[in-house]
């Protein structure tokens, strides 16, 4: 291959990987969906007073249905406006007191779990066509254990007087539900990437391509 049939082919792919104004629509309709889950009512579910949300089954569907870069960008986008001021994390909080608090650790994993949940998910589209509900499953679970709840103990011991030990049990309740909102998150991921196949997987398909 000549180093102009490099180039160009270097530029088409830069090209197909830009954002274009669709990409900017997802990003914008993702984040609110994300903002609009967090303001149905949550249970202060633990000692800490940190509710129980629909929250992360927002944020897991944005990064299945995505991707890491747009998935990153729609939950940073809403993290960046709750922290700005706008009330539309859980409860009607807002601001960066939010980072003083035990959710903190939550809020901050977020838009990370959003990228691992969505890079995961890229990679079952690129192998298989089979058991997709089921891995996205699992891509969730994940997420979830290495990325939500992880950051989110840590937030709860550094910002209480908690110990991890503490921290890591007033976790576990989350868990349960947790589970629940990732199959939701993933049957519903499988039925749009059915029906809206350009948001993702026939991306993934032209970029390996």
């Amino acid at each position: 291959m000549s180093q102009t049939d490099t180039a160009v082919n270097g530029t088409a792919s830069r090209l197909r990987n830009r954002w274009n104004a669709t990409d900017l629509g997802l990003i914008a309709v993702f984040a609110a969906l994300v903002a609009g889950s967090a303001m149905v009512p949550g249970i202060a579910a633990n000692v800490f007073g940190i509710p129980i949300t629909f929250q992360t089954l927002a944020v897991m569907l944005t990064g299945l249905m995505l991707g890491p870069g747009r998935g990153f960008a729609a939950v940073g986008l809403y993290t960046l406006l709750g922290l700005a001021g706008l009330p539309i994390f859980s409860q009607g909080r807002s601001g960066l007191g939010i980072l003083a608090g035990p959710s903190a650790g939550y809020i901050i994993a977020f838009p990370i779990a959003a990228a691992v949940v969505g890079w995961l998910a890229t990679v079952v589209i690129r192998r298989t066509t089979r058991a997709r509900a089921l891995l996205f499953f699992a891509s969730a679970m994940v997420t979830s254990i290495a990325v939500v709840h992880t950051l989110g103990v840590a937030g709860i011991a550094l910002n209480t007087k908690a110990s991890l030990g503490e921290a890591f049990l007033a976790d576990l309740i989350f868990y349960p539900g947790d589970v629940i909102k990732n199959i939701l998150a993933a049957v519903i991921a499988v039925a749009l990437h059915r029906a809206f196949p350009d948001v993702l997987v026939r991306r993934v398909k032209r970029i390996n391509n």
